[in-house]
């Protein structure tokens, strides 16, 4: 059963990676780009909430800060962004450890309220905050274009080499952490909290392990999504509706799955792109209300998503297996 999980996984990141090349469009290429940052950004969510079981409402906060650490290192000083990018999730770490020690001592809703909170009280610093240039927001200048500035300007597909390389690298961080110590401490801790301190787990302390992973892999990825869209401002980095994705797209998938934020990124990111362009400016939220209706549809039958419902249905398929061999 590993070796077929196994499989299934490296065919998924085979087809994600030839289907750009398959299929040369600008706008399809755009939206894989966007597919594979919040499949990442939800790949990196499942660390703290479907692994710890630790609700957070308040990734976008991360996500802002790494963006704008790596602009502002960039705007002011001239340094790389991939410099930027190793500041921004250093720095997203340290605030993620600082602001969750004692947010992890309220429980449930309390802890998801609070992260809600903090996330908007940094959004409203940034608005503020005239050394970042506030409201008005900031425009990566253009320079040459290569590697080394992390900007492109003839062809999509170096940025979706990058944001592929950075996917990869979450969905196999996220795999390491499940299959090891960690991922079984912070199970037992989503469980069972006072069971997990019982058996002498230090549950605050994995717990912000996993929050400060999280926070940097998600500030990582707000760089990326910077250096890709050229501007960034405090409604755009920092919005509840960024985190909302977040959240959506891997309750839909399937939470606690590595699989759960790549389905559900699947079906959330071209629906947002193409109800955008159909019907123009942000679609008018259509995409979230289909995709908010397939979460209560999903939910009514299988609480652990898509993924729960794909796992019932192989569970059936066996059983009918071994009834047939008994049988015969």
């Amino acid at each position: 059963m590993k070796r077929i999980r196994g499989n299934i996984l490296a065919l998924i990141l085979t087809i994600i990676f030839i289907l750009p090349f398959i299929y040369p469009n600008n706008n399809f290429r755009h939206i894989l780009i966007l597919f594979l940052i919040f499949a990442g950004l939800g790949e990196s969510w499942n660390i703290i909430t479907g692994f710890a079981g630790q609700t957070s409402f308040g990734h976008a906060a991360f996500f802002g800060i790494g963006a704008y650490t790596s602009t502002i290192l960039f705007y002011k000083f001239h340094l790389s962004p991939w410099l930027g990018m190793i500041f921004g999730a250093i720095l997203a770490s340290i605030i993620s450890a600082v602001v969750s020690y004692p947010c992890f001592k309220l429980k449930g809703h309390y802890f998801a309220i609070a992260t809600l909170a903090i996330a908007e009280i940094i959004k409203q610093i940034f608005v503020s905050w005239d050394y970042v240039e506030g409201a008005t927001g900031i425009s990566i200048p253009i320079v040459e274009e290569g590697i080394i500035n992390f900007q492109f300007h003839s062809s999509k597909i170096p940025y979706f080499l990058i944001a592929y390389v950075f996917f990869v690298a979450v969905v196999f961080a996220a795999k390491f952490i499940e299959k090891n110590r960690m991922g079984y401490y912070l199970k037992a801790i989503r469980d069972s909290h006072e069971a997990a301190e019982a058996l002498g787990i230090n549950t605050t302390l994995y717990k912000l392990y996993a929050m400060m992973v999280s926070a940097a892999f998600t500030a990582m990825l707000g760089t990326l999504y910077a250096q890709y869209i050229l501007y960034i401002d405090p409604f755009m980095v920092f919005p509840l509706e960024i985190s909302m994705k977040i959240v959506l797209l891997t309750v839909l998938g399937g939470i606690g799955s590595i699989y759960g934020p790549i389905i559900g990124a699947a079906v959330l990111i071209p629906l947002s792109e193409y109800t955008r362009i159909l019907l123009g400016g942000t679609g008018k939220g259509i995409d979230l209300i289909i995709f908010g209706a397939l979460i209560v549809i999903i939910a009514c039958y299988e609480p652990n998503g898509i993924i729960g419902l794909l796992k019932q249905k192989s569970r059936k398929g066996e059983t009918v297996i071994e009834k047939a061999k008994a049988l015969s």
